[in-house]
């Protein structure tokens, strides 16, 4: 006789008699079965109820990290929509046998439609519901895509020209108006891709033999489709035809931009073209034109961090500047702070370029360089329009360095951003630009680094133990661990098998106090700021690094790809 699946999971600790005997009462009212029950009351996890039922009816059962499709020609075979409705994924053929992981492994119907739809018998394997319609969304979809790909471009005909040719490499005139043509699907394909994955950048690279489309999600690039090569002109021109670019001209840089919008959102797409020696290169950004959905909670600040930040964004007037390459999240991390200090009692304005994020209650300007629309342009503006509190894209130049540093110094509250590679260099930068010594350490009351670091996947997350090259390339003993633990993820459905899923900042807080003022006045060097911020308590971003990896929130790979060594 089979042990009950109570029985099992009382023998295994995952529940006690009190809690069976609970979950058996509300199993009655419901007309559940018990392992349902149980997990709907938060008594046990799904995937231990499935390995239990797996012990009981002498099934293998297969976790959801190692779930994968190892012979995609078995999905060939099973249509989308009958796995859906069985809860189940061929994984592989063996021994004329398809191996296939089921909810049910017992369901009869649904094991002899699959021989009659692969023509082998079955080979059923036991796995949770959530982690089959995972595998079935991600590796489905991969199928899905090749297919629209090969549709889109099925019935495309290309037209080659000379460079010296005026005339566009592909005539969109008959299809790049409809949106039936081919062309337009497979860009729309991957737009709509792009802005399903999470994606920030779209790359889309020609190389000598093939055509590579990449997208940068969590900060990193990952290739997503290989078109034609042919394909390559007709995707050219379709995005310049999007961005009303001249599609002529092919040995220019061009940039544009259009906007996408969706059922649930709307996204500005900033386009840049580059010609390279095997054709042009097509880089979109994506900027989600919805309302800004952050706070400074979310963020990733630790809680000395947070009150310190706060701290100083409360203030009258001065300026807090965050410092970081492209793409670390400065933007997001002081509109976080606008949306936490902002009010009715107060005027606030900003100068962007591009505008980012929609925030009520502030009133946001967009420069346009080609008109006269310049950041100083519009900040000398803005000096007439009674600002409170106002933030400055990026200080880029000594004109509009100046300015802001009038605007902190006449007793307005200052926000902005400087391209640096951490807090005491931020500083050096600002006087390189042009701020005098004396203005700087006047007006500065926090200068702020920062990085986004990509957050292991929790759906995956596993414990390791680091190899000895790992410790010496983070430059710590063994010994430094004493009993701190190290997570990675191992690559599931949920995180496109990459381990990592969303991302978190890491910060290096620098507060203007007394001596460093001092220092900024005697002009003093970027080490020596750097070691007075240290002495004061300052945490670098290579420490902030390794307190998020000891907590189990992000990797050492992460810290090495974002920090640099401190030797």
């Amino acid at each position: 006789m089979r042990e009950k699946l109570g029985e099992i999971l009382i023998r295994k600790g995952l529940i006690n008699t009190q809690q069976l005997n609970e979950a058996l009462t509300r199993q009655k009212e419901k007309r559940k079965k018990i392992g349902e029950t149980l997990i709907s009351l938060g008594m046990v996890t799904e995937e231990n109820v499935f390995r239990s039922l797996g012990e009981q009816w002498g099934v293998e059962f297969i976790s959801a990290d190692s779930l994968a499709v190892k012979n995609p020609g078995a999905m060939s075979v099973v249509p989308e929509g009958f796995a859906k409705e069985h809860f189940l994924i061929p994984l592989d053929f063996r021994d004329n046998m398809i191996v296939v992981a089921m909810a049910d492994p017992d369901d009869i119907v649904a094991l002899d439609n699959l021989e009659k739809l692969s023509g082998k018998r079955v080979d059923a394997k036991l796995a949770s519901p959530t982690a089959i319609l995972g595998a079935i969304e991600n590796s489905y979809e991969k199928i899905r895509k090749q297919g629209e790909v090969t549709e889109a471009i099925g019935d495309l005909q290309f037209f080659a020209t000379s460079d010296e040719d005026d005339e566009s490499m592909v005539d969109m005139s008959k299809t790049g108006g409809t949106e039936d043509a081919p062309v337009v699907k497979l860009v729309n394909l991957m737009l709509q891709d792009a802005i399903k994955s999470r994606a920030t950048d779209i790359h889309i690279e020609p190389y000598e033999e093939a055509l590579v489309v990449r997208f940068r999600i969590d900060g990193v690039l990952q290739e997503v489709m290989r078109p034609p090569k042919a394909s390559h002109a007709g995707i050219v021109s379709r995005v310049k035809i999007l961005s009303k670019l001249n599609i002529a001209e092919k040995r220019l840089p061009q940039d544009g931009r259009f906007t996408v919008r969706t059922t649930e959102k709307e996204i500005d797409m900033r386009v840049s073209i580059l010609p390279l020696v095997t054709g042009e290169k097509i880089v979109m950004r994506l900027l989600d034109k919805s309302s800004f959905a952050f706070s400074l909670a979310t963020l990733g600040f630790d809680d000395d961090e947070s009150m310190i930040f706060r701290r100083w964004i409360r203030q009258p007037y001065g300026m807090v500047i965050i410092s970081g390459p492209t793409g670390a999240g400065k933007s997001t991390t002081l509109f976080a702070a606008l949306n936490e200090i902002k009010s009715v009692e107060d005027n606030i304005t900003t100068v962007e370029d591009p505008v980012e994020y929609h925030v009520p209650g502030v009133n946001q300007v967009q420069t346009k360089a080609k008109i006269g629309l310049t950041f100083a342009a519009a900040l000398r503006s803005i000096l007439r329009q009674d600002p409170d509190k106002l933030l400055i894209g990026e200080i880029r130049d000594e004109e509009t360095a100046d300015i802001a540093v009038k605007f902190a110094l006449t007793g307005h509250l200052v926000f902005s951003t400087v391209h640096a590679n951490d807090a005491p260099s931020t500083i050096t930068r600002l006087l390189d630009i042009g701020v005098p010594p004396f203005l700087c350490g006047s007006v500065l009351n926090l200068v702020m680094a920062q990085r986004l670091v990509r957050r292991i996947c929790q759906h995956c997350k596993t414990e390791y133990e680091p190899d000895d090259a790992e410790l010496e390339s983070l430059m710590i003993d063994r010994a430094f661990l004493k009993g701190r633990k190290f997570y990675q993820g191992r690559g599931c459905a949920q995180c496109r098998n990459t381990g990592y899923l969303g991302r978190t900042g890491i910060f290096e807080v620098l507060e203007m106090r007394r001596n460093i003022r001092s220092l900024v006045f005697d002009n003093a060097n970027q080490d020596e700021i750097r070691n007075a911020a240290l002495a004061n308590g300052m945490v670098t971003l290579r420490d902030a690094a390794f307190k998020k990896i000891f907590n189990g929130i992000t990797t050492s790979h992460e810290l090495l790809r974002v920090t640099v060594t401190e030797i």
